[in-house]
């Protein structure tokens, strides 16, 4: 593998509105939908040995609008399950959880849409999309959630998966991981696409 380009999909009602949207399939808003054919120049006249896209429909209709052809849907890159916080904002879960924060405290169950996940079990779907990755020729494309991104960013770079906290990622944003003297590096993170250069 050459580098690894990570695009977070666009917008949907609910990434608008700060709740946590996990295994909720909810599809991108217009607004969204614009994103996903700005992120088009990425993909435009570039081979990717290997593109792996999130089952979620919000991912798929990214990459789809992005020019990704020849995907593989990859259920690894679904995004944090929030359990019993799924469509619920931080603000609303600190009305009974004050000072909550995700990667330092977790989620609690859910039912059985939403059982939720622990930091843990993120970085283990995250290691083994490195591993997928790492096996590829040439570049890879990834589209995925903010959260579940930001797991792999930190096991990327030998980091402890709520290091992730480190890493803040909007919708329509994309990022490149790759390597420095055979190292694994952060290339560009959050980046808007006009700021896009081509390697």
């Amino acid at each position: 593998m050459d580098e690894m380009l990570l695009l977070r999909h666009g917008a949907t009602e609910w990434s608008k509105a700060g709740k946590h949207t996990g295994r909720t399939d909810l599809p991108l808003t217009g607004d969204g939908e614009e994103q996903a054919r700005a992120l088009a120049p990425l993909a435009k006249g570039r081979a990717f040995g290997l593109v792996l896209v999130s089952p979620a429909r919000r991912a798929r209709r990214t990459a789809d609008l992005a020019g990704l052809d020849g995907y593989d849907v990859d259920a690894d890159l679904w995004e944090w399950d929030y359990g019993g916080y799924e469509g619920i904002t931080t603000p609303e879960i600190r009305e009974s959880r004050p000072g909550w924060y995700l990667w330092r405290d977790g989620v609690i169950p859910g039912d059985a849409e939403h059982p939720g996940e622990s930091a843990a079990e993120v970085a283990a779907r995250a290691d083994r999309v490195i591993e997928r990755a790492r096996a590829a020729e040439g570049r890879v494309a990834l589209v995925a959630h903010g959260h579940f991104l930001r797991v792999l960013a930190a096991r990327w770079l030998g980091l402890g998966p709520a290091e992730g906290r480190l890493f803040k990622l909007d919708t329509g944003t994309y990022s490149r991981l790759g390597f420095e003297h055979a190292e694994p590096v952060l290339m560009a993170w959050n980046a808007p696409v006009d700021g896009f250069q081509a390697a």
